[in-house]
């Protein structure tokens, strides 16, 4: 028996409302390039038919994909057919002739396995109709990984260089270009290669503009088992070398993909149904994201900032919590504007008007997203203002409000009449409205 709240949840307008709030992401998406890279692991699994749905999805959009596919699970299993092992020597598997097959025969099967999948077209069914193009080839030339302090790795090998011509093409025809981990040197010879590596190099090689790696794991987890949602590249480089964390070692092939180019690296889940489509199209994602510079910064408002300050503060304008400004009104004061941008979209804003004869300054328009007043984004846009007033030579702050003067009496302010407000500011004063006026002295930290 359906809930009231399932109920609730199949409405039409909530997949307008939710369809509508992908379109932005869509559009950035589109003829972008994003390497997609996954262990053998991950093909074995329940979920993986949905991954493999949601690719599909992604390619009909306009997105240019290079799926980059592992299969050691499935090599290990050969090898424990023939009753074989691999040794590793300081996390680096040894493939010597006699592993050879095993490895191409695994390698080969799993690229025909993921070919067959994106290759489906059932009616009734999210493959219908998507007629994928998938192409594979010898896109990756290997060198071999050599005598490492006396140990010969063999058959085991690392990138020499990447066909990024001959994928780009393939691309620009609207192809899915499928890798296996799998390369092959100028001589002939067959290197079993590291998909996380070749993942990386090909990401590197086409400027790609995201890597993103599925694992077991929603994303990176820290050393509580929380889920960290983002990243800068500094603090990935802190995250690696900390104790206690679990390992991870696609961390170290995103952070060097980051630092050769990859604006973006993601960590989610491919257990998790639709884990990908909610990383890439909301604003929260699924999982971990690893990226040159934060995702969600405090700045100052530009003329094209206007219409997502409208969106976000015309609800509270309809409530009464802030004083309705017009688009007009907007442009005029969009200097004193200071907003928090996140991943393109605004969720937080706040003004300072400067009363330089009374050294002091209005606090205004102070509001954030209902979906993000957690994580302490009003307390930064306080900083930020209280910053730029000290600066400009100010020494108190006042504010005007109506519904959330604890919140500001928590804060350090403190209430005074209004006969204490700057002269011009008294004139203005909206008796009808009735607000109570508090200030804040400022102090150079």
């Amino acid at each position: 028996m359906s809930s009231s709240t399932d109920k609730d949840d199949n409405q039409p307008t909530n997949y307008i409302t939710w369809f509508r709030s992908t379109s932005p992401y869509i559009n950035s998406h589109r003829n972008k390039t994003i390497v997609i890279g996954f262990g053998g692991e991950a093909i074995n699994h329940d979920n993986f038919h949905h991954v493999i749905h949601d690719i599909a999805l992604l390619e009909s959009l306009g997105i240019r994909l290079v799926l980059v596919h592992g299969a050691e699970s499935q090599v290990q299993e050969k090898l424990n057919q023939q009753g074989s092992q691999r040794q590793q020597v300081e996390g680096r598997r040894i493939t010597g002739n006699h592993h050879l097959k095993a490895v191409v025969e695994a390698a080969g099967c799993v690229r025909i396995e993921i070919e067959a999948l994106l290759s489906m077209g059932v009616a009734n069914s999210p493959m219908h109709g998507a007629a994928l193009s998938v192409v594979s080839g010898n896109f990756v030339t290997a060198k071999p990984y050599g005598i490492r302090a006396g140990v010969d790795f063999e058959h085991t090998g690392e990138v020499r260089k990447v066909d990024a011509k001959a994928i780009k093409q393939h691309l620009e025809n609207k192809s899915i270009v499928l890798l296996s981990p799998i390369g092959y040197s100028p001589t002939g010879e067959i290197f079993d290669l590291a998909w996380e590596e070749v993942a990386e190099n090909v990401a590197t090689t086409l400027n790609a503009d995201k890597l993103i790696f599925l694992g077991n794991t929603p994303g990176l987890m820290g050393d509580s088992g929380q889920l960290i949602r983002e990243l800068t590249l500094q603090e990935a480089k802190q995250h690696l070398i900390q104790p206690n964390v679990p390992d991870n070692s696609n961390i170290k092939h995103a952070i060097n993909a980051c630092q050769q180019g990859v604006s973006r690296c993601h960590f989610i889940s491919y257990e998790q149904d639709g884990a990908l489509l909610q990383e890439l199209f909301t604003h929260d994602g699924s999982g971990t994201l690893i990226a040159q510079s934060k995702s969600e910064q405090i700045r100052n408002a530009t003329i094209d900032d206007i219409g997502g300050i409208l969106e976000l503060i015309e609800p509270l304008e309809a409530e009464g919590v802030l004083v309705r400004r017009s688009r007009e009104i907007l442009e005029n004061d969009i200097d004193q504007y200071t907003i928090i941008d996140r991943d393109g979209m605004i969720i937080g804003c706040a003004t300072l008007n400067a009363f330089p004869e009374d050294k002091s300054g209005e606090l205004g328009c102070v509001a954030v997203h209902k979906h993000y007043r957690e994580g302490n984004r009003g307390d930064k846009l306080l900083k930020s203002i209280e910053e730029q007033a000290l600066k400009q030579g100010l020494n108190t702050l006042f504010v005007l409000t109506t519904r959330t003067t604890h919140w500001f009496i928590e804060r350090g302010f403190g209430q005074v009449a209004i006969d204490q407000l700057p002269q011009p500011k008294q004139l203005l004063f909206n008796y009808q409205r009735n607000s109570k006026v508090f200030t804040k002295r400022l102090a150079n930290q």
